[in-house]
């Protein structure tokens, strides 16, 4: 079985006319699983977050001034990119709420592998910073319950998702019992991202690729960099910032990466997951703004992680 986790809320969040980051994502992933369904895909609607659950990855203030900015109509821009609606507060607590329960899951042994299909996306906000789409940092929140509740020491976190994982890097940048590892565009935002990036612990190794990269050499530096790192790790609980947005379709950036790279990806992850955390994996959705790409490719994922 694998469990995938989704609110109707989460369609709620609001961006604006023409925002890349729009309730079509989920409406698309969500249609064509329906078209093309997947065998023991199962769907379960998330609680939200507590704000002591997200406090453990973000600063109080910063939780305050989410919520404070919150508007009664319309729309709010916390920053050019980052846009927030009436409905936004819910959706944040929800998105981060099914990277929490996730996490319960596979640690419960419910299930091995799950999936977080709710927006906003979280990987950009920083402890501190709500940026570059994102409120609150999903998987972040994920990892930091999975160490409080479940006692799980080695976590490993690995961000394919186009766009550097700024928040994650921050958030975990001295922790040395979290492997962050991203592969990304270079340059794009948000900017950061360079490989001499290592964390205060040597946790963090970042991969940078330039524009028209394909799978093929993609496929060759985690190979040889990303995947022996995270297996010589060991991990307890294996996570993934799935963003689709490397996908040769993407209007946001220039890889030039298939489905078959995001479910390659995929199995290898699993394959560590089995020797090192008993098959656990959780994945949270990111980026990816092609909607037929982003479906086709969520689905390839979902179908890798199922085995």
């Amino acid at each position: 079985m694998l469990l995938c986790w989704y609110h109707p809320a989460a369609l709620e969040h609001h961006t604006g006319r023409g925002h890349p980051e729009r309730p079509e994502r989920l409406v698309a992933i969500r249609d064509h699983l329906a078209r093309a369904p997947l065998a023991g895909l199962v769907w379960r609607e998330p609680p939200p977050a507590t704000l002591e659950q997200i406090a453990r990855a973000h600063a109080r203030a910063h939780i305050e001034r989410v919520r404070a900015a919150i508007p009664r109509e319309g729309l709010r821009h916390l920053d050019p990119d980052t846009v927030v609606s009436p409905g936004s507060w819910q959706a944040a607590l929800l998105s981060a709420g099914a990277a929490v329960a996730a996490v319960d899951a596979v640690m419960a042994g419910e299930v091995c592998r799950s999936f977080c299909c709710m927006r906003p996306p979280g990987h950009h906000a920083e402890r501190s910073r709500a940026m570059g789409f994102c409120l609150f940092d999903n998987i972040a929140i994920g990892a930091h319950h999975a160490r409080a509740v479940h006692g799980v020491k080695r976590i490993a976190i690995f961000d394919f998702d186009v766009h550097h994982g700024n928040g994650t890097q921050d958030i975990f940048w001295d922790d040395p019992d979290t492997l962050y590892c991203s592969t990304h565009q270079w340059p794009l935002y948000p900017g950061t991202s360079r490989e001499e990036e290592t964390g205060a612990a040597g946790n963090i190794l970042n991969r940078t690729f330039p524009p028209g990269t394909d799978g093929a050499r993609w496929r060759q530096v985690v190979e040889r960099d990303m995947l022996p790192a995270i297996d010589a790790f060991e991990p307890e609980l294996v996570m993934i910032s799935a963003g689709f947005d490397a996908h040769a379709q993407d209007p946001l950036a220039a890889l030039l990466l298939v489905e078959e790279d995001f479910a390659w990806i995929s199995a290898g992850l699993v394959e560590i997951a089995e020797r090192h955390a008993q098959g656990r994996v959780v994945s949270v959705l990111e980026g990816g703004y092609h909607l037929t790409a982003l479906a086709a490719s969520v689905r390839a994922h979902l179908a890798a992680l199922a085995g």
